[in-house]
């Protein structure tokens, strides 16, 4: 069974920074984090391949940086600049074959 712990999450002030990781059990082709804001639909936020290769929601390039240890089987997100429309449940994703699996989510709130 597939078991995602993402940590991170919390409250911090408009330009702030914050770090996300989620450690997950086994080895997955493809690693990131989408996010969810009140009364939106779930985003895609950055994805990493095992090989290190990324993708990236053009709006967040130059503020958020996604990374992975494949030897800890842990995604990371640097999240700086951060805006009050940053505020979202960030949930953790991994993926292996077409099949995908979520974390249950972690709370960021920038406040003005």
């Amino acid at each position: 069974q597939v078991r995602l712990v993402e940590s991170g999450g919390g409250l911090v002030q408009t330009g702030g920074s914050l770090r996300l990781s989620c450690a997950a059990t086994g080895i997955f082709s493809r690693m990131g984090w989408y996010r969810q804001a009140p009364g939106k639909q779930r985003e895609l936020v950055a994805i990493i391949s095992s090989g290190g290769s990324t993708n990236y929601a053009d709006s967040l390039k130059g503020r958020f940086t996604v990374s992975r240890d494949n030897a800890k089987n842990t995604v990371y997100l640097q999240m700086n600049s951060l805006r009050p429309e940053d505020t979202a449940v960030y949930y953790c994703y991994v993926g292996f074959f077409g099949v995908d699996y979520w974390g249950k989510g972690t709370l960021v709130t920038v406040s003005s």
